[in-house]
């Protein structure tokens, strides 16, 4: 059995927020998961991510492989610097109306 600690998704559409479980892989994505061991909101300003690292730890040492987007979580986590944000793009009328403005 390939166990995996993933994220879960729920709330509502364009407002997610993720619930870090331990599952077996061949479960669906939403479905029936073994434990909740975190939370992450990324909506939240600041995001907010809440992590059982003991829990982790110990799931890792039984074998549990953590997802990428969780490694990267757990990482954010034990460094316990702030989640970085994301940079807002400019539309395109956006930048040629700055471009514009700067001339």
């Amino acid at each position: 059995m390939a166990v995996k600690i993933r994220l879960a998704r729920h709330g509502a559409k364009k407002r997610p927020f993720y619930r870090v479980v331990v599952a077996d892989g061949r479960m669906p994505r939403d479905g029936r998961y073994i434990e909740l061991v975190g939370r992450y909101n990324p909506v939240s300003t600041p995001k907010v991510i809440d992590l059982d690292l003991e829990k982790i730890d110990a799931w890792i040492a039984k074998g549990a492989q953590p997802t990428n987007a969780v490694s990267h979580l757990i990482d954010i986590a034990r460094s316990g610097a702030p989640a970085p944000e994301k940079r807002q793009k400019l539309s395109k009328k956006a930048a040629a109306k700055a471009a514009g403005s700067e001339e």
